[in-house]
């Protein structure tokens, strides 16, 4: 069995004198629920057995964690693993957000609050995931490309960078690195890290991120709070040191008894605490504020001339290709919604961007190569390739990176399995050259003979 830091368990002592026994319990020895949330644009649903998140839904709880590398349905992006309590940000965003919106994900790897943002959100809003990160950066713009919705930019920059964009953001959620605490029954690691050193080096971390970032919030604005950790300095002090020094309003987010949400402690702002001894999902604090003050969201300066619109290359593969600027970044070829053009050149020029749009195509030489973020849009026209149905092996083969036979037409093709596009062949008549990216292969050499079973392939 675990064993918690006697310092650790003092301060759950503390925190909940009537229910630390209870908490420390249900971190050391119950097991971790796993939860999916289910991309609607995708139309999908789950099969019978599955539970729905109270606060999501989207959200379902499976019976047991099956191995989501070897489902090409997760490759295909028709869901998202991700923590039940971690759901909650949806909620919170149809609760207050009801026209469309800039919206910044501060922190945003791996990308399972960013993708839930973008399925809760006001259609034609704009969505900006930021990650400082390279490495972590470069895994969320692969999560928000599987995703597949068009209308989000990921950025990898310093939060004080961000706040240089004065008042551009109508909605800013921070989940803002912590000791990670409520990850300690998922994690060893977060066991063996920390001490109230750890938390206290955290706490200051935390007020850096907010100051830093506060001015690209605009007055009136909302900003969402949120840590995996249960410790009063990263949260109820984190929600009073908002109220007092950033000048903000804490907002009360409307829940069900049932959901057995616990109060804040020792703060009179409204917090939201998810515990693994009361609800089904791990460790999660979050609050709600609106930014004192009221003013319409501020245009970016373009430090430079619109990009000149590309040779429309790959345009005709979008099914609405009259909403979108095909423009040209180097050797790519991106299609950008003709209604938020503007902030994402703008974005480009303030910020480093490594995703907009639809990437869609690569230019080599003459030749022109479908990218893979066109094979995950929901934007791509269903005619624009013909589509091939492979069977499971065949599909984790693909995935897998390997050269795979196709009884479909010659040239560029979409390989799917079950209707579940995962990516682009080009199929020479004897063999396929796979185009599914490298770095989002299947590193396993031992491939499962059965599918896992979580999704159905109807409607929620």
């Amino acid at each position: 069995m675990m064993k918690l830091p006697e310092e650790f368990i003092a301060q759950l002592q503390g925190l909940l004198p009537d229910e630390w026994e209870a908490l420390a319990g249900a971190i050391t020895t119950s097991e971790p629920s796993v939860a999916v949330r289910v991309n609607g644009a995708r139309g999908v649903g789950v099969p019978d057995g599955a539970r729905r998140v109270l606060w999501c839904s989207e959200g379902f709880y499976l019976t047991d964690r099956p191995a989501f590398t070897f489902d090409p349905d997760w490759h295909a992006g028709r869901y998202y693993v991700q923590d039940a309590s971690s759901m909650f940000i949806a909620h919170v965003i149809r609760q207050f957000i009801h026209e469309p919106v800039r919206y910044l994900d501060l922190c945003a790897a791996p990308g399972g609050k960013t993708t839930a943002a973008i399925q809760s959100l006001p259609p034609r809003s704009l969505v900006v995931a930021n990650e400082i990160v390279p490495p972590r950066a470069r895994v969320l713009a692969d999560n928000v490309i599987r995703w597949g919705n068009p209308r989000c930019v990921v950025t990898s920059n310093a939060p004080a960078q961000i706040g240089k964009l004065t008042h551009f953001f109508d909605v800013i959620a921070a989940d803002v690195p912590c000791s990670g605490e409520g990850m300690m029954r998922k994690d060893d690691e977060a066991v063996a890290q920390w001490s109230p050193a750890l938390v206290e080096q955290c706490a200051q971390r935390q007020r850096e991120i907010l100051t830093d970032a506060w001015d690209a919030l605009r007055p009136g604005g909302i900003l969402a709070y949120s840590t995996c950790t249960y410790n009063r300095q990263e949260n109820e002090e984190m929600a009073d040191f908002i109220v007092r020094e950033l000048g903000a309003t804490s907002l009360e987010v409307p829940v069900e008894p049932s959901w057995n949400i616990h109060p804040a402690i020792g703060s009179e702002c409204h917090c939201y605490r998810f515990m693994p001894h009361r609800v089904d999902g791990e460790g999660l604090f979050m609050a709600v504020f609106r930014k004192d003050g009221n003013a319409l969201r501020q245009e970016l300066k373009i430090k430079e001339k619109l990009p000149k619109k590309a040779d429309e290359i790959g345009k005709n593969w979008l099914s609405h290709p009259d909403d979108y600027v095909v423009e040209q970044q180097g050797d790519l070829s991106i299609a950008v919604p003709q209604d938020i053009r503007r902030e994402v050149t703008a974005l480009r020029g303030s910020l480093t961007v490594l995703h907009a749009g639809v990437e869609l195509a690569t230019l080599m030489g003459r030749k022109t190569v479908p990218h893979h973020a066109l094979a995950m849009s929901i934007a791509r026209s269903g005619e624009a390739f013909p589509t091939v149905e492979v069977d499971c092996q065949t599909a984790l083969r693909y995935l897998r990176g390997e050269s795979v036979a196709l009884d479909a037409p010659r040239g560029y093709v979409l390989v799917a399995h079950k209707g579940a596009i995962l990516g682009f062949a080009n199929n020479l008549g004897n063999r396929a050259n796979n185009l599914y990216p490298k770095p989002q292969r299947i590193l396993s050499t031992h491939l499962p003979t059965t599918k896992p079973c979580i999704l159905d392939h109807t409607t929620v």
